[in-house]
């Protein structure tokens, strides 16, 4: 019995040590993105997909190996689940350039064209026809076809050109498209080869999340009358591009997203025919050999693609910024002059404003009204439960949240909260308790009547839209600040856009916000801020321009939105940036300034710039040549002119104790090319801001352009001391004419120019 027992404890050891072993291998298996050199592929190969195939089987010691998707255009490779041991041999095969592991993709989660000074009379919406048949691609998280901005009432036939199409899925039809949504397709097979026993909720390219509705509609919506945010922003909602056409391409899930089914969307988008992407997405800062957006847009640069992308939400602090690539545009995030607002109407009779966006129904009667400095004591409040509660912010690192939390555990019959953080108004918009956010200006005034008062009172008013009444834009606080990690040498982001409480199309079966466990409450549109809503606003200028100039490359169209754009405010101040104390707004907060769709159009002069001229900015970051395939698809280029001198339309120099010279000053030197796209003969003249500390200089002094079209070259120089004392100095360079302004933004910084290092190559 002794020995069966024996027996039976060291089969069960046996089976345990196995059984580990399975599941340390299965679980070392990970997805990867493979890059390759198509020249190498042998002539017995019809196509891309066999040879991978056959590679992948060479290399393959275990059945879980298998190819997840053949990329054709964005990059010459495919991706695969591959153990360690197939990886090592999968590198020594023929054509064999890069790998690297495939990483989770995050989100960077109305009244804009208006204040875009968007019309139907003048500038860009009638000079370009609204964006009419432009293709505006989106890879995001899905689309609600249902919803009134996808209406095509009046939009002419789809452009024969379009090879896109809608796919079939769990509760989508192909005939859920039209005239403007042209296009539906999803893709999550990087996710479920990750994730075999995933059970997606919604296998189609219908959005369980809201985000592809909201950007989607943002960008080229259709105008739908009467929309609001339940009474809040009433009015109509119409996209940038009204005309434009929609393409959503579906790789983000509830489940999860990852990189192979975002580079495999962009691959799909290219070879459909989209003329714009947007992505409102982003990577943790790797190299650009390591980026799959930045090597997927590369590609689509090359065939003309605008590319469009968001600057991330982890401001307000330096070189936090996504998407730093240098053939996209990297959208900044910006506030509008509308505020929502509720007002206390105190027992004097006298009106105290505030924020507000609380959606409930609330007494409009008189109501007991108490002062409790700050709201850390829950039994206090408590003991006022029957009151509208008062509170000062002590701007305690956490006290915000606690504070309000508080408020909503005691329940108190509304929250007045008294502080100058803009994160409250993020905060707000979900509160299930009424509440108002007042200015500690405002503040002051409350406090002064219950000090004088014995029986203090006070009716609250909710629902309030306002106009024009506040500065904007400023940037808000949440946007990244460059400069960028992974290409330091060109100035990062590059435009400011419309990006915080932003009204768009909404699904109407997901919740919008919640008035306690017992209501939950659905719209048609939300409110929604990050550089997710900045970005699609500047894909839809994109389109504008690209409907009125379509011969323009993606570096014109985005140097026409840069030199274009405004540095003043709606009150004729200086842009300014919230997070960092209402300051003027630096060029790595705002980029070049604030978008200006009409003056887009006719920007006078374009910086432009080609496939060949990244390539030179590659060699000048000194890249392998593996790293540079990789992005290039290239199995060979011309590195015999290295430069980090970009023809682009902004300035970044650095002043810093990694330059060799033993002079106490050093200089640093810019050539550029501009390309005269006015009207004909033209004489621009510069002028520079002064920046205190350094002389900068332009020479010629003008120039003089006797045609359209025609191209003439200027230069840049800066000098100034070796390790500057501020981190940050800005200014500007505008050439003039008669009619135009082309502005390009120069800034001086004492940070790294280093660019990001290398993740580890995988074992």
């Amino acid at each position: 019995m002794a020995l069966h027992e024996g027996l039976i404890l060291h089969l069960f050891m046996f089976y345990i040590t196995i059984f580990s072993y399975l599941g340390a291998t299965v679980a070392q298996s990970d997805n990867y993105i493979v890059h390759m050199d198509l020249s190498a592929m042998p002539k017995a190969f019809s196509t891309q997909h066999n040879w991978y195939e056959a590679t992948l089987s060479s290399a393959a010691s275990h059945p879980s190996s298998k190819l997840i998707y053949t990329y054709s255009h964005v990059m010459n490779g495919f991706s695969a689940r591959l153990s360690p041991s197939e990886l090592r041999a999968l590198k020594n095969s023929p054509g064999y350039v890069s790998s690297f592991p495939d990483n989770p993709v995050k989100l960077h989660t109305t009244h804009s064209p208006q204040f875009l000074h968007l019309n139907p009379l003048t500038g860009a919406w009638p000079a370009s026809d609204y964006g009419n048949d432009v293709i505006i691609g989106l890879v995001d998280s899905g689309v609600w076809p249902e919803s009134q901005s996808f209406k095509d009432d009046g939009m002419p036939n789809i452009p024969s050109r379009w090879k896109g199409q809608c796919t079939s899925g769990t509760q989508f039809t192909p005939s859920m498209c039209n005239k403007k949504l042209i296009g539906a397709r999803y893709f999550n097979k990087g996710l479920l080869a990750r994730y075999p026993k995933t059970n997606i909720s919604m296998n189609s390219p219908r959005d369980t999340d809201g985000h592809g509705t909201h950007t989607s509609t943002t960008a080229a919506g259709s105008r739908v009358e009467g929309a609001s945010y339940f009474g809040y922003a009433t009015g109509s909602a119409t996209g940038i591009a009204p005309r434009a056409r929609v393409a959503m391409y579906k790789a983000f899930w509830d489940e999860g997203s990852y990189a192979s089914d975002v580079i495999a969307a962009i691959d799909s988008a290219i070879e459909d025919g989209v003329d714009v992407l947007s992505l409102s997405f982003g990577y943790d800062q790797k190299p650009l050999y390591q980026d799959p957006v930045a090597i997927a847009t590369f590609a689509a640069m090359e065939k003309g693609i605008f590319v469009s992308t968001s600057a991330g939400n982890e401001g307000p602090y330096l070189q936090t910024l996504h998407n730093g690539t240098p053939w996209v545009i990297t959208v900044a995030a910006s506030t509008v002059d509308r505020e929502f607002l509720g007002v206390l109407t105190l027992g004097n009779q006298v009106p105290v404003t505030g924020f507000s966006l609380y959606v409930g129904n609330f007494s409009a009667a008189q109501l007991p009204l108490v002062f409790m400095g700050n709201c850390h004591n829950l039994k206090k409040l408590i003991k006022v439960r029957r009151k509208i509660v008062a509170c000062e912010d002590d701007y305690k690192t956490g006290t915000l949240e606690y504070q309000i939390n508080n408020l909503g555990k005691a329940q108190v019959l509304a929250g007045v909260f008294i502080t100058n953080n803009t994160k409250i108004r993020d905060i707000l918009q979900y509160l299930v308790l009424p509440t108002i956010a007042l200015s500690p200006e405002n503040g002051e005034i409350l406090k002064d009547y219950i000090n004088k008062t014995k029986s203090p009172k006070v009716s609250v008013t909710f629902k309030i839209t306002s106009l024009g009444t506040t500065r904007a834009p400023s940037v808000d606080s949440y946007s990244s600040r460059g400069p960028s990690q992974s290409c330091p040498y060109v100035l990062k982001p590059d435009i400011a856009a419309p990006g915080s409480s932003i009204l768009a199309a909404w699904p109407s079966n997901i919740p919008v916000v919640g008035l306690g466990k017992s209501q939950i409450l659905f719209n048609d549109y939300n409110l929604l801020s990050g550089t997710s809503m900045a970005c699609p606003h500047v894909s839809g200028v994109a389109a504008l321009i690209k409907g009125a100039h379509p011969e323009w490359s993606p570096a014109a169209i985005r140097s026409a939105i840069m030199t274009s754009s405004d540095l003043l405010d709606n009150k004729l101040g200086v842009i300014r940036d919230i997070g960092d104390g209402f300051k003027a707004a630096s060029p790595l907060a705002m980029g070049a300034g604030h978008i200006n769709p009409n003056k887009a159009l006719d920007p006078g002069l374009i910086y432009d710039a080609g496939v060949e001229d990244y390539v030179n900015l590659l060699c000048g970051l000194k890249f392998t040549e593996n790293n540079t395939k990789t992005i290039t698809r290239r199995s060979s280029f011309d590195c015999s002119k290295p430069s980090l001198d970009l023809n682009y339309p902004s300035f970044i120099a650095f002043f810093n104790s990694n330059d060799s010279s033993s002079s106490s000053t050093v200089v640093r030197e810019f050539h550029r090319t501009v390309t005269n796209v006015g009207k004909g003969p033209a004489i621009y003249h510069p002028f520079i801001t002064p920046i205190e500390g350094f002389n900068v200089s332009v020479t010629p002094d003008a120039l003089i352009f006797s045609k359209k079209n025609e191209k003439l070259s200027y230069k840049l120089r800066i000098e100034g001391p070796l390790v500057m004392k501020a981190r940050v100095a800005f200014g500007q360079l505008v050439w003039l004419d008669k009619s135009h302004s082309v502005q390009s933004p120069i800034l001086i910084t004492r940070l790294s120019s280093k660019p990001i290092s290398s993740s580890p190559p995988a074992s």
